[in-house]
């Protein structure tokens, strides 16, 4: 079976951000899907350039796409399938934001085993597979290089732990009360820059309490397993990928940098 590398990744992530940025420079108007969540042109335009960049690199391996799964367009998975989200973050892009991302993730056997994140508006780039992980920026305006590639790797800073949250749901009882009893220090951010900052080791913690989809998740999921860290899910075990058909939520994780990390999360959870 043909598989796309991690280059391939980052050409589409790219290829999607300029469709992303084009129609922001038009005039963003959102509309609501069935569940009540925001969607935009750039929402579609995007999942269509990486749907049909994926078809061409590798037209055996399924896709769910966030767009595609809400117009009921759900594939049979199997072992192996990409998993997207054209934008991570519409609600902020919507209202002119800067902080959403492209994450493009390959899954096999219900783990994320190769995954892209791109932050057109910063120009902000992180990728991963096993035994890569990698920062780059480039020009938001031209995407020329700014910082060339540049390996990433997870941190350990206890006593004192470092914890991102949602900006938009992190500000909840049940996260304020998971940093009280960790005593960490917490900063905020939207999509999935947030495991990302857990991959350079500028942060130590990311919990989620709710509901998320596998998209929103996945392609960060393998920059951190790929730059030392990892997920689990709030019971403490692995997170899997796939495993219920047409089902793609998780009901709430922690993204953490270190296997010290990991145990005080478990006694905090």
């Amino acid at each position: 079976m043909t598989r796309p590398t991690l280059n391939d990744f980052i050409a589409l992530a790219l290829a999607a951000g300029r469709e992303i940025m084009n129609v922001r420079a038009e005039g963003i108007s959102a509309t609501h899907k069935l569940d009540g969540s925001i969607v935009t042109i750039a929402d579609h335009r995007a999942e269509a350039v990486i749907e049909a960049g994926l078809a061409v690199l590798a037209p055996n391996i399924p896709m769910v796409g966030e767009e595609a799964v809400a117009q009921g367009r759900i594939p049979e998975c199997g072992d192996v399938f990409f998993c997207v989200d054209p934008i991570d973050g519409t609600r902020g892009f919507a209202k002119g934001g800067d902080e959403f991302t492209v994450n493009i993730a390959l899954v096999e056997r219900g783990a994320p085993v190769m995954g892209v994140v791109f932050a057109p508006a910063s120009g902000e780039l992180y990728a991963g597979e096993p035994g890569l992980a990698l920062r780059v920026k480039y020009n938001p305006a031209t995407q020329a290089i700014l910082e060339p590639p540049a390996s990433i790797h997870t941190a350990y800073s206890s006593p004192e732990w470092r914890i991102v949250a949602s900006d938009f749901s992190g500000r909840n009882e049940r996260t304020g009360a998971f940093v009280k009893t960790l005593n960490g220090v917490t900063t905020h951010a939207s999509s999935s820059i947030k495991f990302c900052r857990v991959a350079e080791g500028t942060a130590d913690l990311y919990p989620r309490f709710g509901d998320v989809s596998e998209w929103d998740v996945a392609a960060a999921h393998a920059v951190l397993l790929a730059a030392g860290g990892d997920i689990m899910g709030l019971e403490g075990k692995p997170l899997h990928y796939g495993l219920h058909k047409g089902d793609f939520i998780i009901p709430g994780f922690v993204a953490f940098g270190s296997a010290a990390a990991a145990s005080a999360a478990r006694a905090a959870l």
